[in-house]
């Protein structure tokens, strides 16, 4: 975990103090809502459909367990008992009363938490691989270079008002878990013919109302480089990105309009202009951010130990969960462990306040007080003991949170849609929710195989249905709901926007489609090891569209 100085908690305090006096004027009458409207965003604030929603930042998704039990506290004192994590590795807080969320942020500021630039045109939540740092496919830790992009973006004069939001991700392993191609700059670390650390350069990826996958326009830039050459392409997009029409604002579309070859020819003539001066990286200053990183003191312990095959073997629910939910660590002897907030019939994503003190004390027993957030909205216990596997499982399964179904049907990544959001056709939540009962047999899933689920209720595309495997999208005819369904996409290395099935359903046939395509796909593949992706890539829609709309 990054250890922050006092210069970070001076900064947070004093947004504390400076939120506390915008909201006092707004509460008495001084400010409209409308001049309150800017103010609010730059501290995570928004007004949804209900009530005002409160967007923390949990930088790269990298958690303590004192910062767990706050959350737990806040959704306790301020809240409704539950919070919701999202898909850029935040917590959102949906029914916080305004007069109130000063104090909800100095709680959280005693932790050095705060939810600047988790709104607003700036560059958002730096993102990354939830497995950082104990990856055994990975590089490197990227969260070194995240936490060399959060220090040098916040509060940033320059590129606090863009033409639109900015999302950043980064990955340094051969998997990219952190779906850095449908980011605004996506950056995958990698090694070149010498062997020398650098970065391949993407921009111009992103959903939402028009989605595209990121262009490479750097294939191999270097270390030193970083810095400056992220701040060539924002300074770029400030320059060229569209502030007349908020539908063509994203440097997505710049990109796009402008083509790759030329965007990159203008971000390069830009970062010649600097890459000689302050922003050069002294690998000095990097590593002095690297010492920040308190890794843990790991002992020597046995891989695979003799008592963890024994439980295995002697516990069937055991081993179902430690085939679904635990994952290879780089550190013999220990283990990262999924914990999945999709329980069949409940929101996906949300952890109640009595879950997230439970995690606080099982990450300090069992993962040196570490947790993760991911963006399939689950959670991780990074460092786990093999040994402690057995006893960490039956934790959590008295608290809910060894539901096994990590990355099959089940593992559904939903916005909070028409239950909550002003921007919504159609809600998500209910789908989400019936689809989890509708494949919550661990058996048909497991013979189903990973299938990835998204679900968003507007063309905004926070539930990143463009890049689902099967996608769901709500619309609204006639003020009906309706849906959309997508086949094949991916968010991954191999990131593929999905294809249109066909003609949109209404809202009690979503469950209905979704059992066709899946029976479809069982029926179709050409061995059990294909992956639902890879039979739609090989047939296409076609054979699911005719399933599914034989009878409708």
């Amino acid at each position: 975990m990054y250890r922050y100085d006092e210069l970070d908690q001076a900064l947070v305090d004093q947004r504390v103090s400076e939120f506390r006096d915008q909201v006092s004027r707004r509460l008495s009458g001084e400010l409209t809502e409308d001049e309150f409207k800017l103010l609010r965003l730059m501290n995570g604030v928004y007004l949804q459909l209900h009530a005002y929603m409160l967007r923390i930042a949990i930088p790269y998704g990298t958690l303590s367990s004192e910062q767990m039990r706050m959350l737990a506290h806040v959704a306790r004192r301020y809240d409704r008992g539950y919070g919701h994590f999202t898909t850029r590795q935040n917590i959102q807080f949906n029914w916080i009363k305004l007069e109130e969320m000063p104090d909800t942020l100095a709680d959280l500021a005693k932790v050095g938490m705060h939810a600047m630039q988790t709104s607003g045109n700036c560059v958002r939540n730096i993102t990354t691989d939830q497995w950082a740092g104990v990856a055994a496919d990975e590089i490197e830790d990227p969260r070194i270079w995240a936490e060399v992009l959060r220090q040098h973006s916040t509060m940033h004069p320059e590129f606090t008002f863009l033409p639109r939001k900015f999302k950043i991700a980064i990955t340094a392993a051969a998997h990219d878990r952190a779906a850095v191609k449908v980011h605004d700059i996506g950056l995958r670390m990698l090694r070149n013919s010498a062997g020398e650390l650098g970065f391949e350069v993407m921009v111009g990826g992103g959903l939402g109302r028009t989605p595209f996958i990121g262009k490479t326009i750097k294939p191999f830039l270097p270390t030193r480089d970083f810095l400056s050459y992220v701040e060539a392409i924002l300074r770029t997009y400030n320059q060229y990105g569209r502030r007349d029409n908020i539908y063509k604002a994203r440097i997505k579309i710049l990109v796009h309009e402008l083509g790759a070859d030329k965007f990159a020819a203008e971000v390069e003539n830009e970062w010649n202009t600097i890459k000689e001066g302050a922003l050069a990286l002294d690998p000095a200053v990097v590593a002095d951010i690297a010492a920040r990183f308190i890794y843990p003191n790991y002992e020597r312990l046995e891989d695979n130990p003799a008592a963890l095959a024994r439980a295995r073997k002697e516990d069937r629910a055991f081993a179902v969960w430690l085939d679904n939910s635990v994952s290879n660590h780089k550190q013999p002897g220990y283990a990262i462990v999924t914990l999945s907030l999709k329980p069949t019939g409940a929101p996906p994503g949300d952890a109640t306040a009595d879950q997230m003190d439970a995690i606080a004390d099982l990450a300090d027993r069992y993962s040196f007080g570490e947790i993760r957030v991911g963006h399939e909205q689950n959670l991780v216990l990074p460092n786990v003991a093999q040994r402690d596997l057995l006893e960490l499982w039956q934790q959590l399964e008295a608290h809910e949170l060894a539901t096994p179904n990590v990355g099959l049907v089940s593992d559904i990544i939903a916005c909070p849609g028409l239950d909550y959001c002003t921007l919504a056709n159609a809600r998500s939540i209910p789908v989400a929710q019936e689809l989890t009962k509708r494949f919550g047999d661990h058996a048909l899933a497991k013979t189903i195989g990973r299938l990835h689920i998204n679900i968003s209720g507007c063309i905004n595309a926070c539930g990143h249905h463009h890049v689902g495997h099967i996608g769901i999208l709500g619309v609204e005819k006639n003020g009906e709901e309706f849906y959309q369904i997508t086949l094949g996409g991916r968010a991954d290395e191999g990131a593929k926007l999905g294809a249109l099935l066909g003609p949109a359903v209404r809202y009690g046939e979503v469950a209905d489609v979704v059992e066709d395509v899946v029976a479809a796909y069982v029926e179709l593949r050409e061995r059990p090891e294909e992956l639902f992706v890879d039979t739609v890539k090989r047939i296409g829609v076609e054979p699911f569209k005719e399933r599914v709309y034989a009878t409708r």
